[in-house]
């Protein structure tokens, strides 16, 4: 019968909760995603991710009465 070594103990211990850790973020962020989607539905263009680009010689146009 092998002698229990606390060390061995501790890191199984450390890593199961590593990976309940991992499972609850996993579980956060498919929420996240999946109430994103709901609040869009239904929607004609996916939402935008990054804003686009202003054209600043059309603003500057626009100023100037062109």
């Amino acid at each position: 019968m092998p002698i229990p070594n606390p060390s061995v103990s501790d890191h199984a211990i450390k890593e199961q909760q590593r990976q309940q850790a991992r499972e609850a973020e996993r579980r956060k962020k498919e929420r996240a995603l999946e109430e994103g989607l709901e609040e869009s539905f239904p929607a004609s263009d996916p939402v935008n991710v990054i804003q686009p680009v202003h054209d600043k010689p059309a603003k500057l146009e626009k100023r100037r009465g062109f």
